[in-house]
């Protein structure tokens, strides 16, 4: 399966999430959904995450040019709201995956997606 197919197929396709995009922690965009672009700060803000999660707490993450609020963060999840939409990110082995969503998609089933896959890339050693 290749990058692009996991965003569409394992994240878009649920219905759950509206907009994706997988990176790699040595840099750059392995694949996202149509319009969905992170601009390279957005991406290095994202991997810096993990380093300093207090720093998101405090700061929050920029997705696409909007700002979520971190509700919950660690070394290996973040879980943001914007709104009564929001974001989960989580950390594998080589990668972080990005989702958004929208109402009436609500964080648990979001983050349930998400994780999922990040799960199912860590087991395979991504």
């Amino acid at each position: 399966m290749s990058w692009q197919e996991y965003v569409d197929v394992q994240l878009l396709s649920t219905g759950n999430i509206q907009r994706a995009a997988i990176i790699g922690q040595a840099g750059g965009v392995w694949a996202s959904s149509a319009g969905y672009t992170l601009s390279p700060q957005e991406q290095q803000a994202v991997l810096r995450v993990f380093t300093d999660p207090s720093a998101a707490q405090a700061s929050g993450v920029r997705l696409a040019g909007k700002k979520f609020f971190a509700v919950q963060v660690d070394d290996q999840h973040l879980y943001g709201k914007q709104g009564a939409g929001g974001c989960t990110i989580v950390k594998t082995t080589q990668a972080v995956i990005i989702g958004e969503y929208d109402p009436p998609t609500q964080g648990p089933e979001a983050n349930l997606v998400v994780e999922k896959l990040g799960d199912y890339l860590r087991s395979v050693g991504y």
